[in-house]
């Protein structure tokens, strides 16, 4: 598969780059992070690009391979899950301060993780983004080294964006960091520290939540236009936040505001817009974070065995995956920044059962790609047999030939520019 991606442009055009930015934070001599004509943010080449650079790229890149942790990190009294990975201890939890709970996205605890990290000196940095001041509709990177700083990232962002395009930057500056950015970034993160000693050193702490896929550019723009609004006048546009999930708001120069439902706005057949997730996410076998060190996904009200998305005061179930992430927890929920309550790890399989496809069906996936001569990213000591046994044969074949006819048909084909 190495020779089928020689290239950058390999990568992104055969569907398999997840718009981290580590590539174009590494080798800025050679990669730049740009809006393609498809609505992805993607690397592009800008000079030169040696052999050792794209050996570097394929070593780091997330779409290429990632890989599991030992399920020993769990520890001996934690779950080696066939579907959530490993787990050390699991709460459902919510920001102390209420004005994080109620601007973040959810329960506001990623948001309370950053602010510790900084207040107590664990860190220097957090590095995760936010609503990019250029376009309201679009995401950047942010480096947060104050409460405020991060405070003003909350709320999530679906559409792309590179978080990781600052990491060559804080490694040069010396700088100790946290990243909160989606799985994917976070399997980026992994197979840097395993081959870059300072990235082993500085990066303490990967969080991140359960991700749902990145949608296109053209998500927002189309729903601006539902409202009769051109994209240069829109003025704001939260996807969620400001309660639980919180409206979608769409906000004018002129101040007019115009609010979706979180079963409006994301994947609903009445309305003209689509979540346009790219063909990497719908391969992916780690939507969850196993790599991090904690997860940290909504913990939606339930009603007759189904999440409800009522408006709520917000929570998230947050999952330690590792023994720093546990002692985190820890610190956070004595220190009364978290408020941490019980939660069973069996209410997650319905609770987030749209994960559980990719998690069962990964290895059809992965050989309907193979079978119709498609590079596929490696997803490593993610259980692939246990996957099958959960999942089943026939299902997994049925993913196998679905995958197989999408990218007979192309769809996996991104454009590179």
């Amino acid at each position: 598969m190495t020779t089928q991606l020689s290239s950058i442009e390999a990568i992104v055009s055969n569907g398999l780059c997840a718009g981290c930015g580590l590539c174009a934070s590494l080798v800025d001599e050679s990669f730049e992070m740009k809006l393609t004509s498809a609505g992805r943010l993607r690397p592009v080449t800008t000079g030169p690009v040696s052999e050792d650079a794209m050996a570097l790229v394929r070593d780091i890149c997330p779409g290429v391979h990632v890989t599991s942790p030992d399920l020993s990190v769990a520890g001996s009294d934690g779950t080696n899950h066939e579907i959530w990975g490993p787990i050390r201890t699991i709460y459902r939890a919510w920001a102390g301060d209420p004005q994080i709970r109620f601007r973040a996205a959810a329960g506001g605890t990623l948001t309370a993780f950053g602010v510790h990290l900084l207040e107590t000196g664990k860190v220097d940095a957090i590095l995760h983004v936010r609503t990019s001041d250029d376009n309201p509709m679009l995401t950047d990177a942010q480096i947060s080294t104050t409460r405020d700083e991060v405070i003003e990232g909350s709320q999530s962002r679906y559409g792309p964006a590179a978080p990781l395009i600052h990491v060559k930057r804080l490694l040069d500056e010396g700088k100790r960091f946290a990243v909160i950015a989606k799985p994917c970034d976070v399997g980026a993160i992994r197979n840097l520290q395993k081959i870059d000693a300072r990235a082993k050193e500085q990066i303490l702490y990967c969080l991140t939540n359960f991700c749902g896929g990145i949608a296109s550019s053209n998500m927002p723009i189309d729903i601006a236009k539902y409202h009769g609004v051109e994209a240069e006048n829109v003025d704001l546009f939260n996807f969620r936040g400001n309660g639980w999930p919180g409206p979608q708001r769409t906000q004018t120069k002129q101040g007019e505001i115009f609010d979706l439902t979180y079963d409006e706005a994301f994947d609903n057949p009445k309305f003209p817009w689509v979540y346009d997730d790219q063909f990497r996410c719908k391969m992916c076998a780690d939507a969850i974070g196993e790599q991090a060190d904690v997860s940290a996904p909504d913990g939606w009200i339930m009603k007759d065995g189904e999440p409800i998305y009522d408006e709520a005061p917000g929570v998230n179930v947050i999952v330690a995956r590792t023994q720093r992430g546990e002692d985190l927890i820890k610190a956070v929920g004595a220190s009364g920044e978290m408020v941490l309550a019980p939660f069973e790890i069996g209410e997650l399989d319905a609770m987030h059962a749209s994960h559980l496809p990719r998690k069962v069906e990964f290895p059809g996936r992965y050989l309907g790609a193979r079978l119709a001569g498609a590079p596929a990213t490696q997803f490593r000591n993610f259980r692939p047999w246990r996957a099958i046994a959960r999942g089943g044969i026939l299902r997994n074949l049925s993913a196998m030939f679905g995958t197989w006819k999408r990218i007979r048909r192309g769809s996996n084909h991104e454009p590179v520019a």
